[in-house]
């Protein structure tokens, strides 16, 4: 992390020295109202260098009274998901607060790094979650990269766990597993849904998807992998367009293509080649005999007739996704097939 730490005095700035080397593996800026060297910065006034720290750091470390850190913020705030990380230490190290930012700006992550390296010191997290070893779903969300919608329902899904009810997650058999496997997990706080069952209405919902659907619940989103299948010498810019549709028509964010796949008699294809660099998206082509030894019911391809395999556009995504999950089968847009997989 890029980290500014901010002291307003001579016994602050002594703090921050002792600081520094807990923090060797992050790039750390001191900002001081005396000493001007390497990575020690001279300021005046705090109002001259906060909104430069703010919109230039991963996170800011006050050294100073927490009742001005928040009167001096409090300007500044945006939202949960663009704000910096921000903590408060006091001036023998020892305790550690993370103020602003716990989970997605990583605040939380940070103070309790620094718990487990000084000495004696403690961590006081204020979030409910980590106090309660609750899931927390911005935190997974954090931790798989995922993008997130309608983040201002996270608290109504965090308070349902955190009162022992139920909350309905709609995805898919992989996501189930990862969300299983993170920390907090409860079993008797989560309904598990395929995407298209109806869950009680009642029930607070999140879809894990890479759709990004037309309501106001909470939504995460893994960035997912198109399967692409052309007709020889089909052009670039047929190709971008089938795409751009690909994802019109199905909620899906252009700029969440992880990568593109495809069969690899289609690696001298100069319109794919091209829109793939373009874009600035790896591709990847896989064999026959990879395509063929995947064991799951494609739809009918004329290229089983053409090539002996099952098909191009769905296994080479299946193939080439990090969950194993096709969730949209192939369309045919002209001389383009398209399916996408996560």
């Amino acid at each position: 992390m890029k980290i500014a730490i901010v002291t307003i005095n001579n016994p602050s700035l002594h703090a921050a020295k002792e600081l520094l080397p807990y923090l060797q593996e992050h790039q750390c800026d001191v900002y001081n109202k005396s000493e001007d060297h390497d990575n020690f910065i001279v300021f005046n006034k705090l109002d001259d260098i906060l909104e430069d720290a703010w919109n230039n750091y991963d996170a800011i470390i006050f050294i100073l009274a927490i009742g001005a850190v928040i009167r001096k913020l409090a300007p500044l705030l945006k939202d949960k998901s663009s704000d910096p990380a921000i903590l408060v230490m006091s001036l023998d190290l020892k305790k550690i607060i993370p103020l602003l930012s716990g989970h997605l700006g990583g605040a939380n992550a940070l103070a309790e790094e620094l718990a487990q390296k000084i000495p004696n010191a403690i961590n006081f997290v204020t979030t409910a979650s980590d106090q309660t070893n609750r899931l927390a779903f911005d935190l997974f969300a954090k931790k798989h990269h995922f993008s997130i919608s309608n983040l201002k329902s996270l608290a109504e899904v965090q308070n349902t766990i955190l009162n022992g009810k139920k909350v309905a997650v709609l995805s898919y058999p992989a996501i189930f597993d990862l969300l299983k496997s993170f920390k907090g997990y409860t079993e008797e706080n989560f309904v598990f849904y395929l995407p298209y069952e109806m869950p009680p209405q009642d029930m607070p919902k999140v879809y894990i998807t890479p759709q990004h659907l037309n309501n106001d619940t909470l939504q995460l989103h893994p960035r997912f992998t198109l399967g692409l299948g052309m007709n020889r010498d089909t052009p670039k810019e047929e190709i971008k367009e089938a795409v751009i549709r690909f994802c019109f028509e199905h909620s899906l964010e252009f700029g969440d293509i992880e990568k593109l796949a495809s069969f690899e008699a289609k690696a001298d294809e100069e319109g794919l080649l091209a829109f793939a660099k373009e874009e600035r998206l790896d591709l990847e082509f896989f064999s026959k005999d990879a395509i063929n030894a995947l064991e799951h019911n494609f739809s009918h391809s004329m290229a089983t007739k053409f090539f002996g395999i099952k098909g191009v556009a769905e296994p080479a995504s299946l193939l080439a996704s990090k969950y194993k999950t096709l969730f949209i089968n192939k369309r045919i847009y002209g001389n383009v097939t398209i399916a996408a997989s996560f």
